[in-house]
C-alpha cells in the first residue's frame, strides 16, 4: 500500500485501468479460446509490472510480433478473421495489446472506447442478470478511469473520480430508462446474420440410452410456468417434447423424417374437462419445438412463431428458438388421441431391429403366450410388466453404468437399474416384443414452485422420458414405467441429487454449513430476481411497448407513435434542463457560488475564516498554514478568481475566464491540504 501511494500518477492510473480491463474481459473468459485468455492475462500482467517498476514500454517489434501471433492463432481457431466469435477474440486481445503503447492521452482514449465495445460484446454470450451486474461494474470502472483522465492537475484520489462517474451514471439512468421503454424494437438487438448459437443443454430429437441422465447433472432452468388458476397436481405436470418412434438398436429418433408414414396416424385429439391456462417462459434451445402441458388443442400464442402441431401432439415453430420466448397456452390433462382402430401407420411403432435384445424379445413372447391374450386385451399385459417393475428388484439410479449393445436385456435381466430413459426404452422394447405399439415421449415432468414469485420452475434435471402405448378402442395412453420403479420421482419434489458443485462447496467452506432450507430460499430469491429480469427486460418486446402506449391513452398505437413520443419527451427534457439552468444562473451570482464553494472547502480543511473572506485572504491563510509549495496551484486559482471579479476585462473575456475557473475547480476542490 505504501509503494502504491508513492507511485507516480501515470503508473497509478495505469494500474487502475489495467484492473478495469481485467473486470471487463473476465465475463467472457469462458467463451474465449484458451490461448486468448492466457495471452490477455500475460499482456496485462506484463504491462502492470512495467508500470509498477516504472520501466519503459516495449518497442514496436514486440507489438508487431504479438499482433501476428494473435492473427495466426485466431485463424487457426476459427478459420476466419471475420464473424462474431473471431471478431470478439480479436477485440479482446487487441484491447490488451493497446495497453503496451499507452504513451499519450489519445492512446488512453482508444483503450477506453475499445473497453466499452468489448464490454458490450459480453451480451453475445449471455444476457442474464449476473452478466448485467458484471457489465455495470465494468461500466462504472471505465467511466471512473475516463473521468480520472480528465483531471490533469496533481494526483486526485480515485474515489473522487468514482464519485463523479457514479453521479453521471445516476443522471443518465432516467434517460436510459425512457430509451429502453420507448425506443422502437424492430428486431433482436444481439442477433448477427450467419452466427449460430453455441450448443445448449436440453432435449434432442434423438435419444441414446444415458443422454437424459446427463441432464440430471444440470440444474439450469429450462422453462418457467405461471398458471392462471390452481395448477394441476404435480404428478400430472407432463410437458411434452420430442416423440421418438424409430429405434436402430442404439438410438431412438423422431419419426418426423418418415412423415409420409405418419400421415396415416392422425392425432384425433379429444379433450375433456376444463382447460388449464398458463404462461410459459422458455429458455433458448436452438430447437424448433414448444413445450406444452399434455395436451393442447389450440396453438400456443408464441409471438411471430406460427406454431403447428404434429400428429403425435408435439408443437413446432417455424424457426429454432434462439432467444427467450414467452407464450400463452391452454391444455387439458384429461384427453385421448390417436386412432381407435388399427391402421397401417401403427406398424412403425412395432418395429425392432433384428438380432438385438433377444432375451427381451423372448420374454415378450413368453408373457404373451402365458397370458394367451388377444391384441384387444393388451392392457393386462401392460399391467403385468408394471408389476414386474414394482416387485422385481428394479432400481432407479442416476449412475446405472454404460449400456451395451443389448441395453434392454441388460436392464431386464442383469443390472436391473437405470435412469428414466433406460426404463422407458426397455419398457417400449418389451411392449413391441409383445406386438403392442409403443413409443417414447421425452419432455419435462414435475418441477417445483418458487414461493417468491409464484412461478413453477422446471430445470434440465427435470427432463424425463415416459412411454405411450396404443390400446384398441382407447388410442394412445401414457404409461410412465419410472413411476412403477420409483414412485417418488413422479408427483413429488424427490429427485436424484447430483454432487454439490464448486460454488456450493466454496459457500459452505466460507460461511460454514448452511441448512438446505436456507440455501433453497436463497436460490428461490435469486431465481425470482432472474425471472423478473427475463420478464421485464429481456422479453420487453414491441408488443409490450404498444400495450404501454395503449395504457397511456393511444387507441391503436404503431411503432411510429413510439418514435414521436420518444422525440417529444427528449425535446421536453432538453428544454426543461435549459430553462432550469437559465433560471438558476439568474437567481444567484455564479462568481459568488464559486467563492462559497472555495470557502466551504477551506473550512472543511480546518482553516478559520470569516464569512465574508475574499479569495486573497483564503490564499494568504493557506500560505501561512501550509507553506508556499504545497498550495501554489490553489493560491494561483484563488488569485485568478479575484482578478476575474475586480480586474479590467470586457464581458466576453470575463465569461470565458469564469467558465475556465469553474472547470478547474472540479479538479481542485479535492486538493485542499
Amino acid at each position: 500500500m505504501n509503494k502504491l501511494s508513492t507511485l507516480p500518477r501515470d503508473s497509478r492510473d495505469t494500474l487502475f485501468l489495467l484492473a478495469v480491463i481485467a473486470v471487463v474481459v473476465a465475463p467472457q473468459l469462458g467463451e474465449l479460446p484458451w490461448w486468448c485468455g492466457l495471452l490477455t492475462a500475460g499482456v496485462l500482467w506484463w504491462r502492470a509490472t512495467l508500470a509498477w517498476l516504472n520501466k519503459p514500454l516495449p518497442g514496436k517489434l514486440w507489438l508487431v510480433g504479438l499482433t501476428l501471433v494473435t492473427l495466426g492463432a485466431n485463424w487457426a481457431t476459427h478459420r476466419t478473421l471475420l464473424g462474431r466469435d473471431a471478431g470478439v477474440t480479436l477485440i479482446v486481445v487487441l484491447l490488451a495489446l493497446k495497453t503496451l503503447e499507452l504513451r499519450a492521452k489519445r492512446d488512453a482514449y482508444v483503450v477506453f472506447f475499445l473497453g466499452f465495445f468489448t464490454m458490450l460484446t459480453s451480451f453475445f454470450n449471455s444476457q442474464s442478470l449476473a452478466m448485467a451486474a458484471a457489465i455495470l461494474l465494468g461500466l462504472l470502472g471505465l467511466m471512473t478511469a475516463l473521468v480520472n483522465a480528465h483531471m490533469p492537475v496533481g494526483k486526485p484520489p480515485l474515489w473522487l473520480a468514482a464519485k463523479t462517474a457514479g453521479k453521471m451514471a445516476l443522471l443518465g439512468a432516467p434517460i436510459m430508462l425512457v430509451l429502453f421503454l420507448l425506443f422502437p424494437r424492430l428486431g433482436p438487438l444481439w442477433g448477427l446474420p450467419g452466427d449460430a448459437m453455441t450448443g445448449r443443454s436440453g432435449l434432442s430429437q434423438q435419444m441414446q440410452v444415458g443422454n437424459i441422465g446427463h441432464l440430471a447433472l444440470d440444474s439450469s432452468i429450462a422453462l418457467r410456468v405461471r398458471f392462471e388458476a390452481t395448477p394441476p397436481p404435480q404428478r400430472e405436470l407432463y410437458f411434452r417434447g420430442p416423440v421418438l418412434s424409430v429405434f436402430d438398436g442404439r438410438t431412438w429418433t423422431s419419426a418426423q423424417s418418415r412423415y409420409a408414414q405418419r400421415r396415416l396416424v392422425p392425432a384425433d385429439l379429444q379433450v375433456q374437462g376444463e382447460a388449464v391456462r398458463y404462461e410459459v417462459t422458455l429458455q433458448p434451445t436452438l430447437r424448433p419445438w414448444l413445450l406444452v402441458l399434455d395436451a393442447a388443442v389450440q396453438p400456443p400464442s408464441a409471438r411471430a412463431q406460427q406454431p403447428r402441431m404434429a400428429p403425435d401432439l408435439q408443437w413446432f415453430t417455424q424457426q429454432p428458438i434462439t432467444e427467450l420466448l414467452r407464450y400463452q397456452a391452454q391444455s387439458h390433462t384429461q384427453f385421448r388421441h390417436g386412432p381407435m382402430r388399427w391402421v397401417d401407420g401403427l406398424q412403425l411403432d412395432l418395429e425392432l431391429p433384428p438380432g438385438l435384445n433377444p432375451r427381451t424379445q423372448a420374454l415378450g413372447r413368453q408373457l404373451r403366450s402365458e397370458a394367451a391374450l388377444a391384441r384387444g386385451d393388451s392392457a393386462a399385459l401392460v399391467d403385468a410388466v408394471l408389476r414386474r417393475l414394482r416387485n422385481g428388484g428394479y432400481r432407479y439410479t442416476l449412475d446405472p453404468g454404460v449400456s451395451g449393445r443389448d441395453s434392454a436385456d441388460e436392464f431386464w435381466f442383469d443390472s436391473k437399474q437405470g435412469f428414466c430413459e433406460h426404463i422407458a426404452s426397455a419398457f417400449v422394447i418389451l411392449m413391441r416384443s409383445m406386438d403392442i405399439p409403443a413409443r417414447i415421449v421425452t419432455g419435462y415432468q414435475g418441477g417445483e414452485l418458487n414461493a417468491v414469485d409464484g412461478y413453477w420452475v422446471l430445470r434440465q434435471s427435470d427432463a424425463h422420458a415416459w412411454a405411450e402405448v396404443w390400446f384398441e378402442g382407447r388410442g394412445w395412453v401414457r404409461v410412465d414405467p419410472t413411476a412403477a420403479v420409483a414412485p417418488g420421482r413422479i408427483g413429488s419434489l424427490a429427485r436424484l441429487q447430483a454432487p454439490s458443485g464448486l460454488v456450493a462447496s466454496a459457500f459452505n467452506s466460507v460461511f460454514g454449513p448452511v441448512s438446505p432450507d436456507t440455501l433453497a430460499r436463497l436460490r428461490a430469491t435469486w431465481e425470482a430476481m432472474n425471472n423478473g429480469w427475463n420478464q421485464w427486460v429481456l422479453d420487453y418486446s414491441q408488443s409490450r411497448q404498444l400495450n404501454l402506449l395503449k395504457d397511456i391513452g393511444f387507441d391503436s398505437p404503431r411503432w411510429e407513435d413510439l418514435v414521436l413520443l420518444l422525440a417529444g419527451l427528449l425535446v421536453a427534457v432538453a428544454l426543461s434542463s435549459a430553462a432550469w439552468t437559465l433560471w438558476e444562473r439568474r437567481q444567484s451570482d455564479p462568481w459568488l457560488r464559486l467563492l462559497q464553494q472555495a470557502q466551504a472547502a477551506a473550512l472543511r480543511a480546518g482553516l478559520t475564516l470569516p464569512a465574508s473572506a475574499p479569495p486573497r485572504q483564503i490564499a494568504a491563510l493557506l500560505q501561512q498554514r501550509h507553506g508556499a509549495p504545497a498550495t501554489a496551484v490553489l493560491r494561483a486559482w484563488l488569485l485568478r478568481l479575484e482578478a476575474q471579479r475586480y480586474g479590467r476585462s470586457d464581458a466576453a473575456d470575463a465569461r470565458r475566464t469564469l467558465a475556465q475557473l469553474r472547470r478547474e475547480w472540479r479538479t481542485l476542490s479535492w486538493s485542499f491540504p
